[in-house]
């Protein structure tokens, strides 16, 4: 969609960035520049920096960047136009009636319109009698009516087409289910429904629209599960089942658990911040989502082997997040939906209360791999104990676990200790070791992203090329004043010759040089990339003599690289290139 210049002006003036963000990370000032924990990647130092006067944020660590806009569009997963209309609900700002559609827009809205209908006809199918088996699997999970409402659940007949037959109805044609995962073409080239004879789960985004589907099989065939591969509005590693839910009125605590049927039964029995997974492993980009709607996190996984290792991987990404970790251990029961029927909710409510924080969790977690009365098993146990306490930065809550330790296994407190600060003095010179590492990286210039993917070939010129965009941006009427020096071709590189030709086309046209001003046009990496030569200007020299000492270098360096390419380097070139050197650094 394209909206214009007058509407998304008033909008942007509607808009606080640093307010905006704040409502996503916990922003901490620092003088003009307030900073936060990157919410886009994990990270335990701050190097997403928020530029209040051009309204606009660039990430250090990760290289994201933009506008509100493009804020918006990535942290709720929305396209520019989804992400113009948040932010128009937001402010109380009237949407345009009449805006042009881009082809991805129009898509997902036909997207999200086929989902919908489609999650109706599923629930109806769920009352017909060819649904008897569904109906029973239902009864057998002790399932409400009150519950099957609330979570949509439906039914997808044994019929090979009979959703397709009912969306053909709606004037979905088949190419479109086919795009949105609701049918798939036989190697015959026929088509037919994707889900056939399953219990049907809609998944349901923040914002109301169904974007998913999962469904569990009636009898033993396979797959159990069968979920709705990536779409145009779906991504399964960045959703969460039952979050639209679970986000209200949680008190800050979320239950993650492993399935569809653990959550609803939790859900039923009062426990209504239940969410689970997709169809994937745990991911970061979930775990980010999880840390914006919980302080306090209970990871309630299954008790099998599977179960206790996806809990070691998801502690692992969210170790990245400030979100306070427990661990659900389950007994009497595999699962909580098992634990709900066996005992009923009160015995679950107690499991729950019980939750061990991550250092109970992994020490009882290898405890149960040894025979701790035997003295080799209570040597293993230890050793695995040791590396755990080693971990645990804060040296009281050290102290209490060695104590806990030396009594549990009757051995000396001090042999303990002495182990334990030999494991962390190894990992706090590590530590410092990757620490030094960073710092010089950073001192080269290294560790800042580039989607420039010849900076590692022409590094001095792709800082010349940087520092004259981001003097450009910051001084616009250079454009004019170097005309007879200034152009695409004084760029070395294809990707800041395209950057250039994109600033420039808005000095012509006397149109605002902020990040907002190219979200519409341009990709997410444009950009961000924008944003951080935005960042770049207040650091480096802007005047018209450092705009011309870039250009300078930027055709010493275009020099250099036609010397490289003609052939051998003969030694008049090479004096000739210290030369040039030595009259750059002076």
């Amino acid at each position: 969609m394209r909206f214009s210049d007058t509407f998304l002006n008033d909008l942007r003036s509607k808009i606080d960035i640093e307010d905006l963000i704040a409502r996503y990370a916990e922003v901490r000032g620092r003088g003009r520049t307030p900073v936060c924990l990157c919410p886009f990647h994990n990270e335990k130092t701050p190097s997403f920096v928020i530029y209040k006067d051009t309204q606009s944020y660039y990430c250090f660590g990760c290289g994201a960047g933009g506008d509100a806009i493009t804020f918006i569009r990535n942290i709720e997963n929305l396209d520019y136009t989804e992400a113009v209309r948040f932010l128009c609900e937001r402010t109380g700002t009237d949407f345009p009636n009449d805006p042009v559609d881009d082809e991805l827009t129009r898509q997902r809205r036909r997207c999200y319109e086929a989902n919908r209908e489609a999650a109706r006809f599923f629930h109806a199918q769920l009352s017909q009698p060819h649904a008897q088996q569904a109906r029973e699997y239902i009864q057998k999970r002790a399932l409400t009516k009150e519950t099957v409402v609330r979570f949509g659940l439906g039914y997808a007949p044994a019929s090979w087409d009979a959703l397709l037959k009912h969306m053909r109805s709606k004037g979905f044609s088949d190419q479109e289910l086919i795009l949105y995962d609701l049918a798939r073409k036989t190697a015959k080239g026929s088509c037919i429904d994707a889900f056939r004879n399953r219990l049907i789960f809609p998944i349901i985004d923040l914002r109301g629209n169904v974007i998913a589907f999962g469904g569990r099989v009636l009898d033993d065939s396979k797959p159990k599960y069968l979920n709705t591969s990536d779409t145009v509005v779906y991504k399964k590693s960045q959703a969460l089942y039952a979050l639209n839910v679970a986000k209200n009125g949680n008190n800050d605590r979320l239950i993650l658990c492993e399935g569809y049927m653990d959550v609803i039964s939790l859900h039923q029995a009062g426990f209504t911040q239940a969410v689970a997974g997709l169809g994937t492993a745990f991911t970061p980009e979930q775990a980010k989502l999880l840390s914006r709607y919980c302080t306090e996190l209970l990871i309630c996984f299954d008790s099998d082997e599977a179960g206790i290792k996806a809990t070691r991987r998801a502690r692992k990404i969210l170790a990245d997040t400030d979100v306070k970790l427990r661990v659900v251990r389950m007994v009497g029961g595999k699962d909580p939906d098992e634990i709900i029927k066996k005992y009923g909710k009160e015995r679950m409510r107690e499991i729950l209360e019980g939750a061990v924080n991550e250092t109970e969790f992994a020490l009882q977690s290898a405890k149960a791999r040894f025979d701790t009365e035997t003295a080799d098993g209570k040597v293993g146990y230890l050793n695995e104990a040791v590396g755990v306490l080693a971990a645990i930065p804060n040296a009281v809550k050290r102290d209490v676990y060695i104590t806990q330790l030396a009594g549990e296994l009757q051995v000396s407190k001090a042999a303990i200790e002495a182990q334990v600060a030999k494991l962390y003095r190894n990992a706090r010179k590590k530590e410092e070791k990757e620490v030094f590492g960073q710092a010089v990286k950073h001192l080269r210039g290294e560790d800042t992203p580039s989607p420039n993917p010849d900076k590692r070939r022409y590094p001095r010129a792709v800082k010349a090329e940087e520092h004259l965009l981001a003097a450009l941006l910051a001084n616009p009427a250079y454009l004019r004043k170097f005309a007879s020096r200034l152009n695409e071709d004084v760029f070395m590189t294809p990707f800041n010759k395209r950057i250039f030709a994109a600033v420039s086309e808005k000095i012509e046209q006397n149109l605002s040089l902020m990040p907002s001003s190219f979200s519409a046009t341009e990709n997410e990496e444009t950009v961000a990339y924008i944003s951080m030569l935005l960042a770049l200007s207040s650091q480096v020299g802007t005047t018209e003599k450092s705009f011309g000492d870039y250009l300078t270098i930027l055709a010493q360096e275009k020099k250099k690289a036609e010397r490289s390419e003609s052939g051998p380097l003969t030694d008049a070139d090479f004096l000739a290139r210290i030369a040039d050197c030595k009259k750059t650094d002076s």
